[in-house]
């Protein structure tokens, strides 16, 4: 992969009610060069659009890839990776780091009403299927609209120079505990007691 191929990764931070949403621009060459920030409500639904205006809102061009930490951010508020890109016209991997049987049954033990748990399950039987990726000695699990699974596997493999995290979303990810951490102090406008990093 060119070393000046950018991909936008999304991850989030969150505690009590909000979710703050972070995204980092890296080239593949490791450089960073850009952010962008949002919110969505933990246990709600608005995640998705969430993470479209985020991308929205950076207004750049020149990236080529969407990366997702995940695929239910803010207590099983479920993304709907297809409706993700078409909205934002190109490639969409979300992006998991353990071997899972999937999020159903945790999805039904989270939610007590029933439309609530079935619409969330809609979204998500709607999504597709996980993939393994290896990646160095590590492996990723990996979903993607946009771009078959084999050339999938080299955009998170060429984005993930070592460790098992792909770069855009391991920045994006630092990026959402600074953001939540300051969001949390500056409430109201004055500063308050400091935060852990969730």
């Amino acid at each position: 992969m060119k070393a000046g191929v950018r991909a936008l990764g999304i991850a989030e931070s969150y505690r009590e009610d909000t979710s703050t949403l972070a995204g980092a621009v890296c080239r593949a060459s490791r450089v960073v060069d850009g952010f962008s920030f949002g919110v969505c409500t933990v246990g709600g639904t608005d995640a998705t659009d969430a993470v479209c205006t985020l991308v929205e809102g950076l207004d750049r061009d020149d990236v080529r890839y969407v990366l997702v930490a995940g695929i239910a951010p803010a207590w099983f508020n479920v993304l709907d990776l297809r409706a993700i890109h078409a909205r934002v016209d190109r490639p969409v991997l979300s992006v998991t780091f353990e071997e899972s049987a999937g999020l159903e049954a945790a999805i039904r033990e989270a939610f007590e009403d029933e439309a609530t748990v079935e619409a969330r399950l809609e979204t998500y039987r709607a999504q597709p299927d996980r993939r393994p990726v290896a990646v160095g000695d590590a492996t990723v699990y990996v979903r993607s609209v946009g771009l078959a699974s084999g050339p999938a596997a080299e955009v998170v493999r060429g984005f993930t120079p070592e460790g098992g995290r792909p770069e855009p979303v391991r920045v994006a990810r630092l990026a959402a505990r600074a953001a939540d951490a300051a969001r949390r102090r500056w409430v109201g406008g004055a500063p308050r007691g400091s935060s852990e990093d969730g």
